[in-house]
């Protein structure tokens, strides 16, 4: 029997990085360093209000973590598990 608690959980997951401009940020992270909006929308070439409406999407779905220092939040990866996530999509962009 299917578990659809586990199914609507992984497509709520799914649908949180289903965007090019999420999946970028968390390429971005990928390495697992902390880095602040600056840092993340300058690598990914996007104005800063729009990294950081998804970076609240990325962190609302429990894809990662902030951390505040003064006036400034950084965001890394939640979990390292989602690199392999990332391993899997780049494999099945490979695929013909």
């Amino acid at each position: 029997m299917i578990d659809l608690e586990k199914v609507n959980a992984a497509t709520n997951l799914l649908k949180g990085i289903a965007h090019p401009i999420r999946l970028a940020i968390m390429e971005v992270l990928r390495n697992g360093d902390k880095l602040c909006v600056t840092d993340i929308y300058e690598q990914i070439e996007v104005e800063q209000a729009v990294a950081s409406q998804h970076l609240k999407i990325l962190k609302d779905k429990n894809i990662l973590a902030s951390e505040k220092k003064g006036k400034q939040i950084f965001y890394k990866i939640k979990n390292d598990k989602f690199n392999k996530l990332l391993d899997y999509i780049e494999e099945c962009n490979e695929c013909d």
